[in-house]
């Protein structure tokens, strides 16, 4: 079902950048927004800062595409809990069926859908294994309670029943003293952290009778590439 069309011409045709869109911004995103290195950093990190002080919720979450070996897409919510240069990262177990598809099929594409601002981020590329040590500085920073639901579960495997599930988890929290403190919970093998590297990072922007700006970055050998599309 598609809502909220609006009818005929925009009024702010040709105005340019004095043309407030849908969401009260007056600015129209243009590549030239688009620099530093790598040129996606520095505006994805302000919009991100942005829909926080928003109080989007979960603002760091994202929709994680995979395929998996015979190329059907899946698509689900995950928490990036990383940007930097080099990429997004985002952690789960490997045996779980992102974990899989990703082994088969290393490249993934992500979204950070903040609707409530008229935003999205947008990128795709290859997909590598973080380090153990990064892995294991993540783990450590986790509530005592995640690390031991994570210790606890199979990932994507069924369980007959939410009591097992919790039986599961109780079994767990006895095993290193309990679920308030005890003895570290150590990583799981089959647990970590994967890293999207940036092949194309898209920007969407939302705008009044859904005139949306959209600026794609494009990596090459040896530079960025930006350019508006049309929406």
């Amino acid at each position: 079902m598609r809502v909220g069309y609006g009818g005929g011409i925009p009024p702010n045709v040709g105005e340019g950048d004095r043309a407030a869109g849908a969401d009260g911004v007056r600015e129209n995103l243009d590549p030239t927004w688009l620099r530093g290195d790598p040129p996606w950093l520095d505006l994805f990190t302000v919009w991100l800062r942005e829909a926080i002080e928003a109080r989007i919720a979960e603002p760091n979450a994202m929709v994680l595409g995979t395929t998996d070996a015979a190329g059907r897409p899946s698509t689900r919510a995950v928490l990036c809990k990383g940007v930097g240069a080099d990429g997004v990262v985002f952690y789960t177990g490997y045996d779980s069926d992102k974990g899989h598809d990703l082994a088969a099929n290393p490249y993934a594409a992500v979204t950070f859908p903040w609707i409530a601002l008229e935003r999205q981020v947008h990128f795709r590329g290859p997909v590598e294994h973080v380090t153990m040590e990064e892995t294991q500085e993540y783990w450590y920073m986790r509530p005592r309670g995640s690390q031991l639901s994570a210790y606890a579960s199979q990932q994507s495997e069924p369980i007959g029943s939410r009591i097992e599930l919790e039986e599961r988890a109780a079994a767990a929290a006895a095993q290193f003293g309990g679920f308030d403190e005890g003895a570290e919970v150590p990583v799981p093998p089959s647990w970590g952290g994967f890293r999207l590297v940036p092949e194309v990072v898209e920007f969407w922007q939302g705008r009044a009778n859904r005139l949306h700006n959209r600026v794609r970055l494009t990596r090459t050998d040896t530079r960025w590439e930006a350019v508006r599309l049309q929406p």
